[in-house]
């Protein structure tokens, strides 16, 4: 299993906490600032982890629409499909929480605030957040800073070197059960992995859980028309590289099925851009088109033969 910065693989700044989950925690707060409704996400934990001159560009008025209208631009539609990303997983987690799972589980969790903003809906069910020492520790000391300002809720941080660890094995300390209905979320991770740790990860959270729980991941898959956008896309997935996380992996949406039936799960929900748009934003947003969303569930039996 390789190494994930803040739940990416990363062979440089292996001890810095997570730059894009902060970046994206930067786009959660500007939808959050934004002054007129219905926000697409609302936490109002995301500017805690934010350094101090993304706080002030937030809090100075007329500054974060503008921004956040001219960041959209320049990302090709990046931070739109972020937000609708958050959105569909919340939407996603409400929906379980209301059935009979179990636990949930964040890989890769970065500065994710569900634990506290689902913890009415979680009923004291335990909530695992998984990450890098590095990112994780960082969040745990801001968290401690204002637990005053949370609701009660069972979190349990479990810090992983996924180079020299076995997450399996640190969730098991943590006192995470096996062969329980679980409800795992994979969000921003699997586009910076190896095809092989992308699915030794699935085959594993198949194994632990049981049959009827869910995964939900976004992923990523390499444009293929031959036009000027295209083109920029393929660019800027490589120029990742030089921030130490680079993009390694990515199944196109027509093989998604078949990817996932090999490895022990039913594709249950696909939103790519289109979907993500009708659901959550408004006819004529742009949102990048070459990331997707699914809800994978975890089949009994045996695997099919490869």
């Amino acid at each position: 299993m390789p190494r994930w910065c803040g739940g990416r693989e990363c062979a440089v700044f292996e001890n810095v906490p997570s730059r894009t989950a902060e970046a994206v925690c930067l786009m959660r707060a500007f939808e959050h600032a934004r002054p007129k409704g219905p926000h697409v996400v609302d936490d109002p934990y995301a500017h805690w982890f934010l350094r101090p001159l993304a706080r002030a560009a937030i809090a100075y008025e007329g500054v974060g629409p503008d921004l956040g209208r001219y960041t959209d631009w320049a990302t090709d539609g990046l931070l739109q499909f972020v937000l609708a990303r958050h959105r569909y997983i919340d939407d996603a987690l409400a929906r379980a929480l209301r059935g009979k799972v179990e636990q949930v589980v964040l890989l890769g969790a970065g500065y994710d605030m569900r634990a506290y903003r689902f913890a009415k809906a979680l009923r004291k069910r335990p909530l695992f957040e998984v990450d890098h020492p590095a990112t994780s520790g960082r969040k745990a000391s801001i968290v401690a800073r204002h637990a005053a300002e949370l609701p009660a809720a069972e979190v349990r941080r479990v810090a992983v070197d996924f180079e020299a660890q076995s997450f399996r094995d640190e969730l098991r300390k943590a006192g995470f059960r096996e062969r329980r209905k679980t409800f795992f979320v994979w969000e921003g991770v699997s586009m910076y992995l190896t095809r092989t740790a992308v699915k030794k990860t699935l085959a594993t959270l198949r194994t632990m859980s049981a049959p009827g729980s869910q995964v939900v991941l976004d992923l990523w898959f390499l444009p293929d028309k031959h036009d000027l956008g295209s083109a920029a896309r393929r660019l800027s997935s490589n120029l990742l590289a030089l921030l130490g996380e680079p993009v390694t992996f990515g199944l196109h949406p027509e093989d998604a099925g078949s990817f996932f039936e090999r490895l022990g799960f039913r594709l249950q929900d696909f939103a790519d851009a289109g979907v993500l748009r009708r659901r959550y934003l408004t006819p004529t947003t742009h949102i990048y088109p070459t990331n997707y969303v699914v809800v994978c569930v975890t089949r009994s039996g045996r695997l099919p033969r490869r």
